[in-house]
């Protein structure tokens, strides 16, 4: 596969995951910031590769074939992302762009032995799940931090905005992946809330908590 192919692949499995039954060729359009047209084209040439099942204003849904090619590019982009935080000390917001170069490189053999290397990651430090190299994934049972219940304890577990900028904001606030918190208050006007961890207090907006994810924490 070329390189455009391998990125259409991936924005299609991103995009599967909240359309299942089909995903549309204009929010592919508008995630590849590309013309409709270029998208159809590239859709009869996936199409023909046995990749994905296009049928003209049906949508797109991604055949075996295609799912597992595009959870290969997934592993190898957030092994990269893992590799350049744990071991050259690039912060969370900084990783992503290399890892969408590094995800091209070829070598199933190179990425099986960064896979181990650093001790077969489950998760990438966004707190995506990595696929192994069958496919496979382990998921974690998760909900947003505007879906929690008032003076419970959650763990933060990943986040749905991996923006640079949202990124420096948790950065800036001590929020990171494995902080303990809870709602103390939920304001029902705008549904600002509350929330504690660490022995601080913070005040943060609906838009914050709507793309922070968090589990129950378990006492064990």
């Amino acid at each position: 596969m070329t390189i455009s192919e391998e990125n259409y692949l991936k924005v299609i499995y991103h995009l599967s995951q909240v359309s299942p039954t089909g995903v549309n060729t204009n929010a592919i359009a508008g995630t590849l910031e590309t013309k409709a047209s270029s998208v159809t084209d590239m859709m009869k040439k996936l199409s023909e590769k046995e990749l994905v099942i296009y049928q003209k204003y049906q949508g797109v849904t991604l055949t075996e074939k295609g799912f597992l090619s595009a959870k290969m590019i997934v592993r190898k982009h957030r092994l990269w992302e893992v590799f350049l935080v744990e071991k050259l000390g690039f912060a969370w917001d900084e990783v992503h762009e290399i890892a969408e170069e590094l995800e091209h490189i070829k070598s199933k053999k190179l990425i099986n032995r960064l896979d181990e290397f650093l001790g077969c990651p489950d998760f990438d430090p966004h707190g995506d799940p990595i696929p192994n190299e069958n496919g496979e994934i382990k998921n974690v049972a998760k909900l947003l931090l505007s879906e929690v219940e008032i003076n419970k304890e959650y763990q933060c577990v990943g986040v749905k905005d991996s923006s640079s900028e949202f990124l420096q904001y948790l950065d800036k606030q001590k929020i990171a992946l494995g902080t303990v918190l809870k709602v103390s208050h939920k304001e029902k006007f705008d549904e600002t809330l509350t929330i504690q961890f660490d022995k601080n207090s913070l005040i943060i907006s609906s838009k914050i908590a709507k793309n922070l994810f968090v589990k129950i924490k378990t006492h064990e």
